[in-house]
């Protein structure tokens, strides 16, 4: 008797992925975006398909749940539930034959790894099939998705691209740090969805767990704990003490898909060590392989509210040095990412940005995480809005109330409403430049005032005023430069003691040890202004550890010997690595499988020979990192070739960094390409 018999299913994976802009994006199933069509082909012998004698059913399961989909012969597949649709029949005589179906998932379906099978019902019984498995991201190209984005540049920017740039150092010296994203790199994409299935929420109860991952808030928010390790079995410890010889220098790393791979390989330990760059980098490039739209922003003068009360206290004694006195602290920058996402939850009007910080500075939650933190929310000041809206309003928008103190006694207080939050920054799509988004998070009062340079003047007494500026931004190996003015307001003349004071400092907390300074008396005249240079030299402020940048606080105090009356002002700033130039021989023939060749060139400007490692990396562009030590006599130019074969149509990025031992620093370099497809 000849009967209908189901041999293979072709899951398509090509065509498929095409279709759902999922290309390039390796996993070891097929990669869909929910609320989407995909076809399936259903391979079989015997007689043609009947729909009168057998009843086609898809079975997709996500852990312990599944839905039955039957399939149909006639309508539309649908948007809003699982739906299959029989397409076509393809008979040939002696070609095997196939079955067309198209599934569809709803655009709120949850994310995860799901397995398909197929029943054949028949009158002679039902017959079992495994079809595979897909996994499901979210859909920005769909309108019905939550996280839909209207515009195709964005998108391709925000999910797609996996060229990162974030900035560094403080508002007047900022310095690009190329980041590789690697969602695209082999294993990543399923390693970012072991993330969601050792979440404790997951480990707690699947089934819920599994429901909720429908919502990319809820997701954002496990996410953002599971990048840190702090409560859970996550991505990376952090560490800022300056000691990393049981791990990595968090300014060695240059990319997310090393992380990432080192923990997966290493049965989910943690990895040593991250700063605040790296968690949200790496969470940067989770949400995205995840389909979440997703970017990086820097807060320069970020501050971190220890008690809530929106305030930051600074001590200082009277001879300029900082005092590590208060919890608060305000670093010189911090990074976070915004993803994009509805907010429901929040009502009418907070839609759009979401703050996640995945940083281990607070608790919410009983976890070590922060967000989705609506931008828009923190730029009304809702702070009863969840998740976590007064820390990061607070991080942008705290006053700074700075006190002059001897033995707990204070003698001056100041307050400064605007050093905090001086720019907030991102990437701009579709180039390595920087775009301001300070005004997103701040209404007019909040926005610094771009012209006043030497912002850092401080009045506090009506007879002296005090301004400190640099007369250069500060480059290692060279001194550093900076002038001191008093001006006397009054018709009397004064006699002043100066005492400056320059401090190392790490970005995220109060300085360290003094390694600098310069006491003397001063005298000044009626409503006379007096200017002095300072210098610093390399070898007094050269760092111990390896860094990509030295940061500084420098401060002075101004003593009026007769009144008892000080006035301060202080500047914190960092001390930027030397550059390296990367360029490619034919920028505008780069074509897809086709070698090129880069050359990475340097300067030495110290007055010593260096040595140290270089490393070329590109992801879609060199399927091993190119490592070379290398040593330079002063003065001289390096210039070191590297061979690529792009492997990636797209704008890719080649990145190279020269970890330095003495002086011990990190520098880089990067260039973006636009590697053509085949013609």
């Amino acid at each position: 008797m000849d009967v209908f018999k189901v041999t293979t299913f072709n899951l398509q994976q090509l065509q498929n992925q095409i279709r759902h802009k999922t290309d390039g994006l390796s996993s070891t199933t097929l990669v869909l975006r929910r609320g989407q069509v995909f076809t399936v082909a259903i391979n079989y012998e015997g007689r043609a398909f009947d729909p009168l004698k057998e009843k086609l059913v898809f079975r997709i399961i996500l852990g312990p749940m599944f839905v039955n989909v039957p399939v149909s012969t006639s309508g539309q597949p649908s948007l809003t539930q699982w739906s299959a649709v029989l397409d076509r029949t393809v008979t040939g005589l002696t070609a095997p034959r196939a079955l067309s179906v198209s599934l569809s998932s709803p655009a709120s379906a949850s994310i995860g790894v799901y397995a398909i099978e197929m029943r054949v019902e028949a009158r002679l019984g039902v017959k079992t099939h495994s079809v595979g498995q897909i996994t499901l991201l979210c859909n920005p190209w769909s309108q019905a998705d939550s996280v839909f984005l209207q515009s195709e540049d964005l998108r391709t920017e925000y999910v797609r691209s996996d060229v990162g740039v974030l900035f560094k150092g403080s508002p007047y010296n900022i310095f690009p740090r190329p980041w590789s994203l690697d969602q695209y790199e082999r294993g990543i994409l399923d390693t970012c969805m072991k993330l969601l299935q050792l979440s404790p929420q997951h480990q707690a109860d699947m089934r819920r767990d599994l429901q909720n991952r429908s919502d990319p808030v809820y997701i954002g928010r496990v996410i953002s704990a599971m990048v840190n390790s702090n409560d859970d079995k996550g991505v990376l410890i952090g560490r800022w003490s300056g000691n990393y010889s049981d791990g990595v220098n968090p300014s060695t790393w240059t990319g997310s898909g090393d992380i990432l791979k080192k923990w997966a390989e290493t049965q989910f330990s943690p990895v040593k060590y991250g700063q605040c760059w790296v968690f949200a980098a790496v969470m940067c490039t989770v949400m995205r392989a995840l389909g979440i739209p997703t970017r990086i922003i820097t807060n320069f003068n970020s501050a971190h509210d220890t008690d809530g009360n929106m305030v930051i206290e600074e001590y200082y004694d009277e001879t300029g040095k900082k005092l590590s006195v208060s919890d608060d602290s305000i670093w010189n920058f911090h990074v976070w990412v915004e993803s994009w996402m509805k907010r429901p939850d929040l009502g009418q009007g907070y839609d759009g940005w979401q703050v996640l910080d995945a940083t281990p500075q607070e608790m919410s939650g009983a976890f070590f995480r922060c967000g989705p933190a609506s931008v828009k929310a923190v730029y009304q000041r809702k702070v009863e809005a969840q998740y976590d809206v007064p820390f990061v309003y607070a991080e942008v928008n705290a006053d700074v109330h700075t006190k002059i103190v001897r033995n707990r006694t204070i003698l001056s207080t100041s307050v400064d409403k605007r050093r905090v939050g001086a720019l907030i920054v991102t990437k701009s799509p579709g180039s390595t430049r920087m775009q301001d988004v300070t005004s997103q998070y701040k209404n007019e009062w909040g926005k610094r005032n771009n012209d006043k340079k030497d912002k850092n003047t401080v009045s506090s007494s009506k007879g002296v005023a005090v301004s400190l500026k640099l007369l250069k931004p500060p480059v290692l190996g060279e001194n550093i430069s900076f002038n001191i003015t008093i001006v006397n307001n009054e018709a009397t003349p004064k006699q002043l003691k100066k005492h400056v004071n320059a401090q190392n400092k790490v970005y995220n907390s109060n300085p360290t040890a003094t390694f600098w300074e310069a006491h003397d008396d001063v005298k000044i005249g009626p409503n006379e202004t007096v200017t002095a240079k300072h210098e610093i030299s390399f070898k007094d402020y050269m760092q111990k550890e390896t860094a990509e940048d030295s940061l500084v606080n420098l401060a002075v105090v101004i003593e009026d010997v007769n009144s008892q009356e000080r006035v301060l002002a202080s500047e914190e700033f960092n001390i930027r690595s030397p550059t390296l130039t990367v360029q490619i021989q034919n920028e505008s023939s780069v074509i897809i499988n086709a070698p090129q060749v880069a050359t990475v060139s340097f300067v030495n400007p110290f007055n010593t020979a260096v040595s140290g490692e270089l490393t070329v990396s590109g992801s879609g562009l060199l399927e091993e990192k190119a490592q070379m030590k290398v040593t330079i006599q002063p003065k001289e130019t390096m210039k070191k070739p590297v061979s690529f074969t792009p492997k990636m149509a797209g704008s890719k990025m080649l990145s190279a960094s020269l970890v330095l031992m003495n002086p011990p620093t990190v520098l880089h370099g990067f260039t973006t390409i636009n590697v053509k497809g085949q013609t």
